[in-house]
């Protein structure tokens, strides 16, 4: 059952992160569209980076909870931090 969750909640944040990433590419296209200066375009591909970069991280970060949560599982006899049962 706890796989099944993990499993579930990796895709949920695999999603997040993939909206996260096509916002900050629609938001750069827009950025572009808006000005003709090419400092700003380098800026809004920048910021663009920026938020995949972190939107990548954070998916990262909450794939390594999933795990610690399934290791202490193992380790506690089922039982996960919450004192839920698995």
């Amino acid at each position: 059952m706890q796989s099944a969750k993990d499993k579930t909640t990796n895709v949920a944040a695999s999603a997040k992160a993939g909206m996260e990433k096509t916002k900050a590419s629609v938001d750069e296209k827009v950025e572009k569209m808006k000005t003709k200066d090419p400092m700003d375009k380098a800026a809004a591909e920048q910021r663009k980076e920026e938020r995949k970069m972190g939107a990548e991280a954070e998916k990262q970060g909450e794939k390594q909870v999933n795990a610690a949560e399934r290791g202490r599982a193992a380790t506690t006899g089922g039982v996960t931090s919450t004192g839920s049962s698995v």
